[in-house]
């Protein structure tokens, strides 16, 4: 059997791609976009991460779905038919049983051109509210899969499973360590977050001077937060420099051992973020991004909120000392958080990459005997 894996959220993917491994399904190939984003000549994630793992990797012209007009829209909107045709090339050449989607605008083309050559195709949405793309995608493809309840009123009903959010094994089974400081794990994502990255520049000397930090700052090439930080980091007391640890990106196994070691997580509130700080139960501070469609991550964040497990800094009160104060005061009360975070883990289902590999694998084999 060979399957099709496209998409831009890249961690559920991840997951996925290690369960159908596991069932004998070698056979794989991804497609999606060779750049982190437009405008930026930092290679993707995807394009980095899956030739590293032996998965042929096609790069495909993608138009970004925009919800206000900028510089980028009209070479966004050419991009599109772009897309459809580099995509009916790849999937006519290779001929998949099935494509397997993670949303995004990264998927739109893919989905189209399957559904043009009749090949079957399943998406999976991993947000609360179901975003953008996977609702035009939904109208193209046999099944959506759903991580949340709620995300249900999004998408055709006798299209819609609940599966859960798939979460990569390495993450599921890590044992937490105790540290002799506490350790707090700031992260934007492999893309990073400039905004957080600025606002920790502002007041690392006084973080390193309680706790000690591994800080993903990701890697582009626009704002180049890496170089800035390490810059900074080469100006202060060796003492506290052993303290800090930067790094561009993490794979799955490095982000494990860092995750079984934080006392607290600073980060954004993408629906993965959240799903695997739940899983592991860690208490976070979420800075959503403010403009994700239809605030999206604030109502990520705010399930863990709502628990006590998290708390929200909003983006326009996002300062180097808000940011400061907010950790202090979440560790000062960790015990509290710890034990909140803990009864966060009841939100996730660990055998949500079981049961999406369930569904896909049965929807190619029906579509084989058909």
């Amino acid at each position: 059997m060979k399957i099709a894996i496209c998409g831009g959220h890249l961690t559920p993917a991840l997951a996925v791609i290690g369960e159908l491994k596991r069932r004998g399904v070698s056979d794989i190939f991804y497609i999606g976009r060779s750049k982190t984003m437009e405008g930026d000549s930092t290679p993707s994630a995807e394009a980095t991460i899956i030739p590293s793992l032996k998965i042929k990797f096609y790069p495909i012209p993608v138009g970004r779905l925009q919800r206000k007009f900028t510089r980028y829209t009209i070479p966004s909107l050419l991009k599109a038919p772009v897309g459809v045709g580099a995509s009916l090339l790849v999937l006519s050449q290779e001929r998949p049983d099935l494509v397997i989607s993670f949303g995004s605008y990264v998927a739109l083309p893919i989905v189209i051109a399957a559904w043009i050559l009749g090949i079957p195709s399943i998406t999976h949405e991993q947000t609360v509210k179901g975003g953008l793309a996977n609702r035009i995608i939904s109208r193209f493809v046999r099944k959506i899969a759903i991580s949340w309840p709620d995300s249900q009123e999004f998408f055709p009903k006798d299209k819609t499973i609940l599966t859960g959010n798939p979460i990569r094994r390495e993450i599921l089974k890590l044992k937490r360590k105790r540290t002799s400081n506490p350790l707090i794990f700031i992260t934007g994502g492999n893309q990073g977050a400039h905004s957080i990255n600025e606002a920790v520049l502002e007041t690392i000397e006084a973080l390193l001077q309680k706790y000690e930090v591994v800080h993903q700052t990701g890697s582009s090439e626009r704002f180049r937060d890496y170089e800035m930080l390490t810059a900074r980091i080469s100006q202060l007391p060796r003492r506290l420099q052993r303290r800090y640890q930067a790094v561009k990106w993490l794979n799955s196994d490095e982000l494990a051992q860092i995750y079984s070691k934080a006392t607290l997580v600073v980060g954004r509130s993408g629906a993965n973020t959240v799903s695997e700080v739940a899983a592991i139960g860690i208490p976070a501070i979420f800075i959503p991004l403010p403009w994700a469609g239809a605030k999206e991550q604030e109502k990520n964040a705010q399930m863990l909120a709502n628990m006590e497990a998290a708390i929200i800094l909003t983006q326009d009160r996002l300062t180097p000392r808000r940011l400061l104060s907010a950790i202090n005061s979440m560790i000062i009360n960790i015990a509290k958080y710890k034990k909140e975070a803990r009864e966060a883990k009841k939100l996730v289902n660990p055998n949500a990459a079981k049961i999406f590999v369930d569904e896909s694998l049965k929807l190619a084999h029906k579509d084989n005997e058909a």
